[in-house]
C-alpha cells in the first residue's frame, strides 16, 4: 500500500489545491500529483476530480477521508507511545534560525529561569517537518496557518518595516513610496522581498527582478548588513525590534505595512498533552503578548 500517499492525499482534500497542499507538506505540486496518481492506481477508484485550478473530493474520496484521517491519527499515537522512552525528558522545538536568533534567544534566559528543569532542544529550518520522524514535539513557523491535522494557534502578526542605519536615515531621508527608494541602496531578503513592501504586504514573483541591490537568501545578514550601514534593508519586524531598541538601527518609514503571513505555534494535538509542551506554550505566548507592534501601526490602518 502506498502508505506516504496517503498523507498527501489528506492535505490535498484539506486545501482542495495540489500546490497548497504541496507547500504545507514541503514538496512540489508535481510530487504530489504523482503521489495522488498512484494512490488512485492502487484503489481503482479516483478520488479527486480536476477541473483546470480546481480540485474537488469525488464521492470514494470523501468516504475515504475520514478513515484515512484517523488511521493515520492512531498510526501517530502507537508511534509516540513507543518512542516516548527513547526520547526522554527532553522538550523538543523547532522553529525559523532567523527567529530564533533575533527573537526567541535573547527571551529563553526567562523560560529557563522559571522552567529550570526542563532540558530543551532547539532544531531550527525553514522547511515543513514530520514530526512523528524528527522526534519534534512543537514547532513555531511563519505561514498562513493552514497546516492539515496539526494544532494550530496564532502566535504574532508580523510587519515589514523598511530599516537603516542612523547615519544613512540622517543622510538620505525617510521613505514614503517607491521614488523616495531610489536614494538607497536596496538590501532584499528573499523570503521578504521589497516588492512586499511597494505591493502593500503582498508580493509578486514577476517584479521582483525590476529592484535591484544586494541580496541575500538570510534574513539574519539583511539585518546585520543594514546596521553595519549597507543600504536600506525591508525586514520583519519581530527581527529589528531589539537592534532599534538599542539604536543600532532606525526605521526608516512612518507606516510598516502588515506582512500576510504570522507566526504560529504548531504541534501534533496530542503533544499538548505533555507537560513540558504545555508549559513552553504558555511562556511562548506570554511573551508574545508582550511584544508590542511597531510604531506607525495605528496610521497604517
Amino acid at each position: 500500500m502506498p502508505l506516504g500517499s496517503l498523507r498527501v492525499f489528506v492535505a490535498v482534500a484539506h486545501h482542495l489545491s495540489f500546490t497548497r497542499a504541496a507547500d504545507a507538506l514541503g514538496v512540489s505540486a508535481s510530487a504530489a500529483s504523482l503521489q495522488i496518481r498512484s494512490l488512485e492506481e492502487y484503489l481503482r477508484r479516483p478520488l479527486f476530480r480536476r477541473s483546470g485550478h480546481q480540485v474537488n473530493l469525488t464521492t470514494e474520496g470523501e468516504q475515504l477521508l475520514p478513515r484515512v484521517r484517523k488511521a493515520l491519527a492512531d498510526l501517530e499515537h502507537a508511534i509516540d507511545d513507543t518512542r516516548e522512552d527513547r526520547t526522554g525528558g527532553a522538550l523538543r522545538i523547532t522553529t525559523l534560525n532567523s527567529f530564533l536568533q533575533q527573537w526567541l534567544l535573547p527571551r529563553l534566559q526567562r523560560f529557563h529561569m522559571r522552567h529550570p528543569a526542563i532540558d530543551l532542544h532547539v532544531h531550527t529550518s525553514a522547511a515543513a517537518v514530520d514530526f512523528v520522524r524528527e522526534e519534534l514535539h512543537a514547532g513555531i513557523r511563519v505561514g498562513l496557518g493552514d497546516w492539515p491535522n496539526l494544532h494550530v494557534e496564532k502566535l504574532l502578526d508580523e510587519w515589514l518595516v523598511p530599516v537603516c542605519s542612523p547615519d544613512l536615515l540622517k543622510k538620505h531621508g525617510p521613505v514614503h513610496d517607491m521614488n523616495d527608494l531610489k536614494r538607497y541602496r536596496l538590501l532584499h531578503s528573499t523570503t521578504e522581498p521589497w516588492t512586499g513592501w511597494m505591493l502593500g504586504g503582498l508580493d509578486d514573483e514577476d517584479e521582483r527582478s525590476a529592484v535591484t541591490g544586494l541580496r541575500f537568501d538570510d534574513s539574519v545578514a539583511v539585518v546585520r548588513s543594514a546596521a553595519n550601514g549597507l543600504g536600506l534593508a525591508l525586514a520583519r519586524w519581530s527581527l529589528v525590534s531589539s537592534e532599534i531598541a538599542a539604536g543600532t538601527l532606525v526605521q526608516a518609514s512612518p507606516t510598516p505595512v502588515k506582512f500576510r503571513r504570522s507566526y504560529w505555534f504548531v504541534c501534533p494535538p496530542r503533544s499538548l498533552q505533555r507537560d513540558t509542551v504545555a508549559q513552553f506554550r504558555e511562556w511562548l505566548f506570554a511573551e508574545a503578548r508582550e511584544f508590542c507592534d511597531p510604531p506607525g501601526v495605528g496610521q497604517a490602518g
